[in-house]
């Protein structure tokens, strides 16, 4: 399992530099895994989880809406908007991951690396995720959904 959670912590990097700048999603990945090489596996994953965050971007988005309706996407800091992205892409069964591993793994990314208060946002916004019981699932993005390879 450490492989996974370094492997998240990557992702979260990635996205954190893809929300943030104009870098192209192939040339994020590759210095990802200059600076944190990781096993054949921990790569895998950590494209997964970048690649289904990129794809699925406006339905996370979407989710993290619904489920905190409080606070518009856009004014999220990047590293919590992130972490839910993250999150819910491995709830909706994108990713083989146990719910509650998700959410454990989603709160320990955000003491980490967010705020004082993200881990309770984070762990808050989950958890109305799992209770709503609805399923989180992600569509195949139409044309216009699709981002740039720039």
């Amino acid at each position: 399992m450490q492989i996974r959670r370094q492997a998240r912590v990557s992702a979260l990097q990635a996205l954190y530099e893809l929300d943030t700048t104009n870098h192209p999603i192939g040339e994020v990945l590759s210095h990802r895994l200059e600076d944190r090489p990781l096993p054949p596996e921990g790569e895998s994953f950590l494209r997964l989880l970048v690649n289904g965050v990129v794809q699925h971007k406006a339905q996370l988005d979407d989710l993290i809406q619904k489920f905190a309706p409080a606070w518009p996407v856009s004014q999220i800091a990047v590293v919590d908007r992130n972490v839910l992205r993250i999150a819910l892409l491995e709830l909706s069964g994108e990713v083989d991951t146990p719910p509650k591993v998700a959410i454990n793994e989603a709160v320990d990314l955000a003491k980490t690396f967010g705020s004082d208060s993200s881990s309770r946002f984070v762990n808050g916004v989950l958890g109305s995720a799992v209770a709503d019981h609805a399923r989180i699932v992600l569509h195949a993005p139409t044309v216009s959904e699709i981002p740039s390879k720039d």
